[in-house]
This record gives structure tokens, sequence and C-alpha cells, in this order.
């Protein structure tokens, strides 16, 4: 503990995280609204976890500060198991869609900067600004607002420039949560959607009633940790390489691509080894580290330092969302077929456009777990929102702070 600071050490943090996740499933079978808009359970227990802790500071005026070091391995965990699970045919399927989603992506890019451009002016703060409160923050998360807070403060006097970023990137995250769900289900209600891979396994996590937990086995489930350990080793010496060439990449999309390099590779290789790939135990896998990782990201969010900016911020944010849903509804799920899967995209788009990609995979899981499967979304949302769109991002960010 230092000086007004709480701190959690990472064992029990972690250990939180999982009570949390309970607290939300508690939570979600009691509430016939969360089951119906697709609210994920972590969403519902980590949210409810951020209203005590922030209860907490208000009542005694301690933050409580969490160490995060698991809940970034389980971020490296989730995104390896999704590579493991990607088979090549899907990949092929997958060319197009993903053509189309990454067009659409760098497009709701600009018009979530337009966004933050008139709600930044509107508010009398300079035009730079409207990054912190669009895709720096929103679609780049955390990260992307700490690293161009400073430099936006610095070179363009944006005073608090940090903060806002932090403080959108955090409300944003909250919203990207809620409304996903509840896309989904207005698509698939008002179009009478269903799934055309009915015999597919879903790669996060297992469907509502399904009996295919009973399938599990010790054996099976060691043999796909040690497959994921092996792929994330590799990944770890890929990320060096990248680095030392000049590339920043965020570890896990290393750790992604050697995942799908295994899974394609393997049954080439090793013909007679057993493959993980598609098993209920690699889904559980993945929706067990998805699912804590989420928790532990909602519950230690400060949302107490939203209050200083929280008029401007609210009503910014709140152009957003409508942009968002309206984005998502009228062109992106038209522009993807029209389909069930384009509806589960949907609801992914809205968890990475408003907050980060383990909050789309979770309101995708969310809405197949109850509606049934649709692998190929799981597959070319988090190659567009993890590996392309930093990149993209970056360029999309430099050319709005050049205005004014």
């Amino acid at each position: 503990m230092t000086g007004q600071e709480l701190l959690v050490p990472d064992f029990i943090a972690f250990t939180l995280g999982m009570i949390v996740y309970f607290v939300g499933a508690h939570l979600t079978r009691k509430s016939a609204f969360l089951r119906n808009y697709n609210i994920p359970e972590p969403v519902a227990g980590g949210l409810t976890a951020a209203l005590i802790v922030w209860a907490v500071y208000l009542l005694i005026g301690r933050e409580i500060v969490f160490e995060l070091e698991t809940r970034d391995t389980l971020l490296v965990i989730f995104f390896t198991t999704i590579g493991l699970n990607a088979r090549l045919a899907d990949l092929k399927r997958g060319g197009r869609p993903l053509a189309i989603l990454l067009v659409l992506t760098i497009a709701f890019m600009v018009l979530q900067n337009v966004v933050g451009l008139i709600g930044a002016t509107s508010f009398g703060l300079p035009p730079q600004a409207s990054v912190l409160v669009g895709s720096a923050a929103l679609i780049g998360g955390h990260g992307t607002a700490i690293a161009w807070g400073p430099e936006i403060a610095e070179t363009y006097g944006v005073t608090g420039a940090v903060e806002m970023g932090i403080a959108a990137a955090t409300l944003g995250l909250v919203l990207a949560a809620l409304v996903g769900g509840p896309i989904a289900r207005f698509l698939v209600n008002r179009y009478k959607l269903e799934p055309r891979d009915e015999n597919a396994e879903p790669i996060v996590g297992v469907e509502h009633g399904s009996r295919k937990l009973a399938d599990l086995d010790y054996i099976g489930f060691m043999r796909a940790m040690v497959t994921i350990h092996i792929a994330i080793i590799i990944g770890y010496a890929a990320n060096t390489w990248i680095v030392e060439a000049g590339l920043r990449l965020p570890l896990f999309v290393p750790c992604l691509i050697i995942g799908i390099l295994i899974a394609n590779v393997q049954p080439r290789l090793f013909p007679n080894a057993p493959i993980i790939t598609g098993t209920p135990v690699l889904a559980l896998i993945s929706e067990f580290s998805l699912s804590v990782f989420l928790s532990m990201s909602l519950m230690s969010m400060q949302l107490w330092t939203l209050a200083d900016l929280a008029g401007p911020l609210f009503a910014v944010l709140g152009l957003q969302v409508i942009l968002t849903l309206a984005f998502c509804i009228f062109v992106l799920f038209p522009a993807m077929g029209g389909t069930y899967r384009a509806a589960v995209l949907g609801a992914g788009f809205g968890g990475f456009a408003l907050g980060a990609t383990p909050t789309a995979i979770a309101n995708m899981t969310a809405v197949t777990k109850r509606y049934g499967p649709a692998p190929l979304a799981f597959i070319i949302l988090p190659l567009v929102s993890a590996f392309f769109v930093d990149l993209a991002n970056a360029f999309i960010i430099q050319g709005f702070l050049s205005l004014g």
C-alpha cells in the first residue's frame, strides 16, 4: 500500500477475477434483461465490481489498484487459442469478407474522428483533441491513447490530453460491452437469421445447454495447454525478431499467427498426432482466459477518473455510440452479406469500435452461445482489429492532428 492506494497483488487479483466472473454469471441467470440482450457474464460481474471499487473510493478515499500481470498473460493465451482454432479452409473463405471488413473499419475510423472533431470543437477544445475522443481512445484503446496523449499535450498544447484519452477509453470499454449483444439481437430477430454452420463447433466456449463438456478429459486438457504454451514461446521469439526489425505489434499478434501456423501445419507434418483444433477443451480454455481477462479489466477500472470530464465526454461518446449503432446496422450488416454471420460480426464490431478486441470477442461469444456458431467471424475480426487497425490508425490519427 502506497499513499492513498490499496494495492491488490496479482494472485489475489486473478482470484478475484474468477470470483467476479461467477458473480456476473449469477446476475445473468437471474436477469432476463442481461440474457435477452446477450450481455456477457464477465461484463455484468466486472461492472458490478468496478462500481463497488468506486464506492470504496468515495467512502474512505482509498484507490484500489490491482496488479494485472496474469490478466495480460490470459490475453496472450486467448488469442493463441483463436489461432489454434483457425483452419486453412476457413481462412481461404475469409479472404473476401476480411478485405470488406478491413475497408469498412478504415472508413469507420475516419468517421469516428469526424464525430470526435465535431464534439471537440463544440466544447471549445483544440481540433487535435478530436482523436482523444475518436479512434485513438476508442478503436485504439488505452494503449493508443496513452501513446499519443503526451505528444498531443506537448505539441498542440491540449491540457489534460492523457487524462482525456484514458477517460474516453475507459468509458468506451463500458459502452462497447453493452452495445454488441443488442445489435445482434435486433438483427437476428428483425431478419429471422439462423446460423449456416450448424455442425461447426464453437471456437470460444460451448453453446447454452450443450452436452459437449462430457467429452472433456484431463489428457486432452494437458495436451491443449502444452500446445498453447509451445505456440506462445515461439510467438515470444517471433515478437523479439519483429521488434528488432523496427516494427512494434502487440505480443498477442505473433502468438495468434503462430497458432494459425501450428493448427494448419501439424496435420501435415504429424498426421498421427492428436489434433486439438475444434475440440471442446480448446474452446473451454479459450472462454476461461477471455472471461477472466475481461472480468479483471473491468473490475480494475477507476470510474472516478471520468468525473472531471463527465459533461463533454458523455456528450461526445453518446454521438459515437449512435454512429456505431447506425454503422453496424445500416452499413456493415448489409455489406457483409446480411447473414447470421454478419449479425455476429456486428456484435463484435460494436465491441472493438468503442472498446477493444477482447470485448468484441466476448460480445460474439455471448451471441453464438445463444443462437449458434459463426466460426469465420472469430477468425476475420481479430485479424482486422488486432493486426491491421493499429497500422491504419497511426496514419489516420496523424492526418487529423495536422488539421488546424
